[in-house]
């Protein structure tokens, strides 16, 4: 989980420095973020977006996305999602030692600002998409996210619930092809 969280901060083969287990979270991360972007579905919802949010539809989807996941969570885990949080923080919390400074940037306003746990509600994904957009280095129109959302939603609700077992499929096939994971 800690690899996970830190990937998006490692760049090329520095991912080979950590231990072991952070470097396969890391190596995990990128596999997800391989087969997330070249799938059909997760394609077409990025056509969807692309009009509203030009380059920056992979970002907004990803959000809805999370969203949906959130939304949906006591399909995919046992624990209520606020209770997977805050074990979630806690951990990352506990291996903070191992994070570069943007990643316990991250951490620190993933935490203060409930991210996990907010992404189950509308105001929580346009107060982030709002902070993306203020982030952002050219325009994103990520501020107006909630009305491409509101007219969409129906249709990238069916791709992330199509999407979504594929993907777990695909992660638990890649888990177990690698030894020691």
């Amino acid at each position: 989980m800690v690899g996970n969280f830190i990937a998006d901060t490692v760049r090329g083969k520095d991912f080979e420095i950590y231990p072991n287990q952070i470097k396969q979270g890391i190596l995990l991360h990128r596999f997800i973020d391989t087969f997330t972007d070249s799938h059909p579905i997760v394609l077409d919802t990025r056509k969807t977006l692309y009009p509203y949010f030009g380059k920056y539809a992979a970002v907004v989807q990803d959000v809805f996305y999370d969203h949906f996941l959130a939304v949906d969570w006591p399909l995919y885990h046992a624990l209520p999602l606020p209770l997977f949080a805050k074990k979630v923080y806690a951990l990352l919390q506990s291996r903070s030692d191992v994070m570069n400074a943007k990643a316990l940037r991250t951490l620190h306003f993933m935490e203060l600002h409930g991210w996990l746990e907010n992404y189950a509600h509308l105001t929580g994904i346009d107060r982030s998409l709002k902070g993306l957009s203020r982030r952002a280095s050219f325009l994103s129109n990520m501020e107006n996210s909630m009305e491409p959302l509101r007219l969409h939603f129906e249709e990238m609700k069916l791709h992330f619930d199509h999407f979504f077992p594929e993907l777990v499929s695909e992660v638990a096939k890649n888990q177990h092809s690698k030894p020691g994971i």
